[in-house]
């Protein structure tokens, strides 16, 4: 393994999970690649410029500018419009054009040079509303599937129906993934699909449709509103959290093994053990910041919203011997500890 790219490479876990590499294959020449069309994108440059990785100002939707790039031994697709709203309000065509198209060229860019590939999918490939309609209660805090249930405290794993309603976006991971596994399969190249959940941690931009623990972490730093949406606005529907330090872990493990010989696909995420509902992450956040925000409640409930999910990892744990490590309130305290030193570099970017 001599080079390898990394497309929306300048955000946040695209630009983390460049620098961590580096770290761990110091020989290996690491590109990246990105529009920096994501607000906060551009700090990120630096980072990698220190890091000795090289950047390429580029789009995924150019398919004559990425066959012109050099040649490279694993393509890892991290970019993405990530916002499960995306679409919805405007038409998906710009979502398609990304999430669809993107991928496509760059798996014409892996036919070209026999690269292997990872692709960053998504949990919202599952239908939302058959995930609403599995029994649930509860409880002070947070919801929870119903004890008894196959999913109680061991989440959705990769045989859930993916067939139904999903949202535009996971309907354009989902259709990306088919033709990951077209490609490999008759152009003869090696190929892993990582269905993740939650990620989070330093240098993420979070925002109201995407990236919830930073988002929260960054309104009670600058003392800006939040609001419990949906399902009463009481905050309490619920999520597993996977620190992007652990999905870089679980990348670099993958690329120090051997492809499997046929594309996998894995759910990648935190698990019930590092599932939170809102309501207990803003203690969490709270406890960590020193700060506390009146949070204000919208009731109603929006067309897409999940009312729980946690990842059932056991075939990712199994096949690479990994697991998450680091908490909830680790990824809280990291996120928080990123915008306490970078303040005076965020605070044009969240201050408004």
């Amino acid at each position: 393994m001599d080079h390898i790219l990394i497309t929306g490479g300048a955000g946040f876990v695209g630009a983390n999970l460049a620098i961590y590499l580096k770290q761990r294959f110091p020989r290996v020449k690491i590109s990246v690649l990105d529009n920096l069309i994501r607000r906060g994108s551009e700090l990120n440059i630096p980072r990698l410029q220190d890091a000795t990785i090289d950047f390429i100002r580029g789009d995924v939707r150019n398919r004559e500018e990425l066959l012109q790039l050099p040649a490279m031994d694993v393509i890892i697709d991290a970019a993405a419009e990530p916002s499960v709203l995306s679409g919805i309000k405007d038409g998906p065509q710009m979502l398609v054009d990304i999430n669809f198209q993107g991928t496509l060229n760059c798996l014409e860019l892996a036919r070209k040079y026999k690269s292997d590939f990872i692709y960053l999918s998504t949990n919202r490939v599952y239908s939302y509303p058959l995930l609403n309609s599995l029994s649930f209660t509860e409880n002070t805090t947070r919801f929870e599937y119903a004890s008894g249930t196959p999913y109680f405290q061991k989440g959705i794993d990769e045989n859930f129906d993916t067939s139904g309603l999903k949202s535009f976006y996971g309907a354009s991971k989902l259709a990306s993934e088919s033709f990951i596994r077209e490609y490999a399969h008759h152009y003869d190249f090696n190929a892993i699909i990582n269905r993740c959940g939650v990620i989070a941690g330093p240098w993420q931009m979070g925002k109201v449709d995407q990236g919830f623990v930073a988002l929260w972490v960054i309104a009670h730093y600058f003392g800006k509103s939040l609001q419990y949406l949906g399902y009463g606005g009481q905050g309490k529907q619920v999520r597993d959290v996977l620190h992007v330090d652990d999905l870089c872990k679980l990348i670099s493990s993958q690329l120090s093994n051997d492809f499997p010989g046929e594309c996998k696909t894995y759910n990648v995420g935190g698990t019930w053990t590092n599932s939170i509902s809102l309501l207990e992450l803003t203690g969490i956040t709270e406890n960590i910041t020193g700060r506390k925000l009146d949070i204000g409640a919208d009731e109603e409930t929006r067309v897409v919203d999940m009312r729980i999910y946690y990842t059932d990892a056991s075939k990712v744990q199994n096949d690479y011997q990994w697991q998450a490590e680091k908490t909830v309130e680790e990824c809280v305290a990291d996120t928080f500890n990123w915008i306490n030193k970078n303040e005076k570099s965020l605070v044009k970017i969240f201050k408004h």
